[in-house]
């Protein structure tokens, strides 16, 4: 019973993860609005949502051992994000306010990692974690080619005035700081590996614990 008990936990555990990060997506999608901030609100957002990706995958793939359960971790995410998507858009929302990430690639990737140095933990932490964390800025600003103009929506769906921090500040045209794919894809690189890292090492908790 007790066994039965820890691994219904740990799947319990595996929907609050994929939760947290449809939550995290709601929060951090409506960059979309702060026109003047855009990308740099679209460089956080990649970050953010790689780390929540690789995390999660690499925890799930890990504790089964099944190449293909990144990509499943991935869609179950996706799914909960559309279904918050429609819900927004029933109160009112414009459709583009939740901008959905494009996570099935790069958990692609964490899976092709992992099958292809045959379950090797340490290629999905170094490989994995690079691929998925270059890859996903990409498809997301390809998704977002694809989705309203963000200044057009941001006068049709005006915001209250920003707080005095949150003044924007003019960008600097011709500066790598001012490439969103390349700085969210690059710090994401890096981030990710930490994070694929975390992902396996909880598998190894979880074990522990589940053998306790």
């Amino acid at each position: 019973l007790m066994v039965w008990l820890r691994r219904c936990t740990h799947y319990l555990f595996i929907i609050v993860v994929a939760a947290n990060g449809t939550l995290l997506t709601i929060n951090a999608g409506d960059y979309i609005f702060y026109t003047d901030w855009a990308w740099t609100s679209f460089v956080i957002f990649s970050i953010s949502q790689t780390l929540m990706l690789t995390v999660g995958a690499c925890y799930y793939l890990t504790f089964t051992g099944v190449p293909g359960t990144a990509t499943y971790y991935a869609l179950i995410i996706t799914v909960y994000t559309w279904v918050a998507k429609g819900a927004w858009f029933s109160l009112g929302y414009p459709y583009d306010f939740i901008a959905t990430p494009i996570w099935l690639p790069s958990a692609m990737l964490l899976d092709l990692a992992y099958w292809a140095t045959k379950r090797n933990k340490h290629s999905l932490i170094l490989f994995g974690g690079v691929l998925a964390g270059m890859s996903l800025p990409l498809f997301n600003m390809v998704n977002l080619i694809t989705i309203a103009d963000p200044l057009e929506t941001a006068f049709k769906y005006p915001r209250p005035t920003l707080p005095p921090y949150m003044t924007p500040i003019e960008p600097q045209v011709g500066k790598f700081s001012n490439s969103p794919v390349a700085l969210g894809a690059g710090a994401g690189a890096v981030l990710s590996v930490t994070m694929a890292a975390l992902g396996c090492k909880l598998t190894t908790w979880t074990y522990r614990w589940m053998a306790a």
